[in-house]
């Protein structure tokens, strides 16, 4: 019966528009096509989310959802398991849309209905638990909306419309994947690319749209160090990889003081620390794990400069042999760069939205963090590129933790939990406008 059920939601229609579609009207149908289609395929992205790089079910999902919209072409497995929709409705700009699909190695104690349980083999092998810590099932579950509303929309816009379906974005790679795997050339370069990331720290029913910087470029560094070992009782006989360690994480935060400028924002965190076994005993290696964050890739290619001197010289200044200094390696593949948001397009969609929905729609968003996102990978010279935060807390939950209630819980967080509803509604429907607008048929 439940399968019988699932069977008739998949090929459930898209709701009927008016012949002259206004924000009031796609509002109606994408409310409409939540209650009837959206609602339990976000409940089944919840409930199973996979890791970055075996998102595989996911991934089968997405692509069976994309095939489902009448002339839709889909490809699977671009870039690992990234998943490409195109969508062509004659001449017009080429328009790229993309959602992120992987969740993160979180065990889930948000209390929801829906919570995952789920429990996973990562790309190392090791068993996690998982977790859509972060709102990528909403992500996913709007793209899939927008494209259920553009095919119904078809006699409204003219161009092409690539949906992207990105695998591991948490780990900064599944962007870089895909355009290695020729994103552009196999499906065509975008004029325009857009995302939208839902956020716990904006209430329900707004959008934070920006100019320029709105992510920050990000690094991952390793730093081994290595020692002498020794008894912990006789340290002059040993070199002391934990002692140099430590001087280097003091080292790195003086660097940001004093040799990065204070107009640049910069951020070297050490979020681990990992040396020795025993109480008495001097160990022969020391390993921290950095994140590095910058806004420009000139601040973040002085920050890397210089963790790699510090190192080195901290490791010379308390006598380390040349054939045992500490090693800084730089992971490639988890590189993110700033996320710049093209002002004209930024302009464009503020217009659009603002003539929709009204002034009301935009709240401040407060950047107090640099976090780092890969969209930008997707957006190559010549695309211009925005990117946008879609509010997911109600309102009340704000007016409750300001009264001394519970603290709105953050991503990345066992306890994240978003308004899905209301996040999925409010992206299909700002992605679907930025559509019709960008792509707009003469007289529409």
């Amino acid at each position: 019966m439940k399968g019988m059920i699932l069977g008739l939601l998949l090929a459930s229609s898209v709701p009927a528009l008016a012949a002259d579609v206004t924000p009031a009207d796609l509002e109606k149908a994408v409310a409409q096509d939540w209650s009837t289609y959206l609602a339990p395929l976000y409940d089944h992205f919840h409930r199973n989310p996979e890791l970055s790089t075996v998102e595989v079910n996911t991934a089968a999902r997405m692509a069976k959802e994309l095939r489902a919209v009448k002339g839709m072409e889909v490809t699977e497995k671009v870039g690992g398991t990234g998943v490409v929709g195109v969508l062509k409705n004659g001449p017009g700009p080429v328009i790229l849309l993309r959602a992120d699909m992987d969740g993160l190695p979180v065990e889930e104690k948000s209390g929801l209905a829906n919570a995952s349980k789920v429990r996973q083999k990562d790309r190392d092998g090791v068993v996690q638990p998982v977790m859509h810590a972060c709102g990528h099932d909403t992500h996913i579950t709007g793209l899939v909306g927008t494209a259920r509303q553009l095919a119904a929309l078809k006699d409204k816009w003219s161009g092409t419309v690539i949906f992207v379906v990105q695998p591991a974005e948490e780990i900064v790679g599944g962007a870089k994947k895909m355009m290695a795997d020729n994103l552009y050339q196999r499906f065509g370069k975008p004029d325009y690319a857009i995302g939208w990331h839902v956020t716990s720290a904006l209430p329900t029913g707004t959008i934070g749209l920006a100019e320029g910087v709105t992510y920050s470029a990000a690094d991952t560094v390793d730093i081994v160090v290595p020692g002498i070992g020794a008894h912990g009782a006789s340290p002059q006989s040993g070199k002391d990889p934990v002692f140099i360690a430590s001087d280097i994480v003091q080292s790195l935060q003086g660097f940001i003081g004093r040799e990065i400028a204070p107009l640049k924002p910069a951020v070297i965190t050490v979020g681990a620390f990992h040396a020795g076994s025993k109480h008495n005993i001097i160990s022969d290696r020391a390993e921290l794990s950095v994140t590095v964050r910058a806004d420009d890739l000139e601040t973040r290619d002085k920050l890397i400069e210089g963790i790699k001197r510090i190192a080195v010289q901290t490791g010379r200044k308390w006598g380390l042999p040349e054939d045992k200094l500490p090693v800084v390696t730089v992971r490639e593949d988890e590189r993110a760069i700033p996320n710049i948001n093209d002002p004209e397009l930024t302009q464009r969609l503020h217009a659009t939205y603002a003539k929709a929905y009204g002034d009301t729609i935009f709240t401040t968003v407060k950047r107090d963090s640099m976090g780092a996102e890969d969209f930008p990978y997707l957006v190559g010279p010549g695309v211009k590129g925005a990117y946008y935060n879609v509010g997911g807390t109600p309102q009340a939950a704000f007016d409750a933790a300001k009264a001394g209630g519970p603290a709105v819980p953050s991503h990345h967080s066992p306890l994240f939990k978003v308004d899905g509803e209301a996040a999925v509604k409010l992206g299909a429907q700002t992605m679907t406008l930025a559509v019709l607008d960008l792509a707009a048929k003469p007289g529409s």
